[in-house]
C-alpha cells in the first residue's frame, strides 16, 4: 500500500491528498471565491521535479546515481534532460546529459505532495516554512531544495554527493493569489 492512499476495495485505490481536494478544498474554494462551476475552480494539474547536474559535464557516471535516486523519490521514471546548445566556458557540448526531470500527475502527483508537506519538508534542517514569493505571476509555485536527503526514501549511506532539485508545482489557477489559496488549503507550510 503507497503511503497517503486508501484502499477501498476492488484494487480502487485514491489519493489522500486526491480525496481531500475532492470533499474539502473544492468545495471550500467555491463558496470563498464566488465561482459558478466547478471548472473554474483551481487544481493542482503537475508537477515537476528537476534535478540539473552542471557536473556531469566532468563526472558522466553522476547521472545514473541520480536518476536511480529521483526514481525513488519520485515513484516513477526520470527522463535525462540535454544541453540544447554548445557552451565552450562551461565546457558544454550539444546534446549532452547535464540533468534529469520527472512530471507527476494524477495518483502520484497527489501522493508525491502529500510526502512532501508531511515528512519531506519537516526534516529540512532549521525549517522556518516556505516563501510567498515563490510564485510565477500565472499561478506556479516553485521550491529549491538543497538536500535529497530529505525524503526518506534516499538512504544517506549509499549517497556520493548531496544534490539539490527544483519542484515546480503547476496549477490552473490564473493568478497567484487563486494559486495561493488553493496552496494554503492543502496545508501548505508558506511562512508568516
Amino acid at each position: 500500500m503507497r503511503f497517503g492512499s486508501l484502499d477501498l476495495g476492488a484494487n480502487k485505490v485514491v489519493s489522500r491528498y486526491r480525496e481531500l481536494y475532492g470533499k474539502e478544498i473544492l468545495p471550500f474554494l467555491m463558496k470563498d471565491n464566488n465561482y459558478k462551476n466547478i471548472h473554474q475552480v483551481p487544481r493542482l494539474e503537475k508537477i515537476v521535479v528537476n534535478m540539473g547536474l552542471g557536473e556531469a559535464t566532468s563526472n558522466p557516471k553522476i547521472i545514473e546515481k541520480s536518476l536511480m535516486e529521483l526514481g525513488k523519490i519520485a515513484g516513477q521514471k526520470p527522463v535525462v534532460s540535454r544541453a540544447k546548445k554548445s557552451i565552450a566556458a562551461f565546457k558544454l557540448k550539444e546534446n549532452q546529459e547535464i540533468g534529469c526531470f520527472v512530471t507527476l500527475r494524477n495518483d502520484k502527483m497527489y501522493d508525491f505532495l502529500d510526502r512532501l508537506i508531511n515528512i519531506a519538508l519537516p526534516r529540512v534542517r532549521d525549517f522556518k516554512g516556505l516563501s510567498k514569493r515563490s510564485f510565477d505571476g500565472r499561478g506556479n509555485y516553485t521550491i529549491g531544495i538543497r538536500e535529497q536527503i530529505i525524503f526518506p526514501e534516499i538512504s544517506y549511506e549509499l549517497i556520493e554527493k548531496v544534490k539539490g532539485m527544483n519542484i515546480t508545482i503547476v496549477t490552473s489557477a490564473h493568478s497567484d493569489e487563486e494559486a495561493r489559496k488553493l496552496l494554503n488549503a492543502f496545508k501548505f507550510p508558506f511562512r508568516n
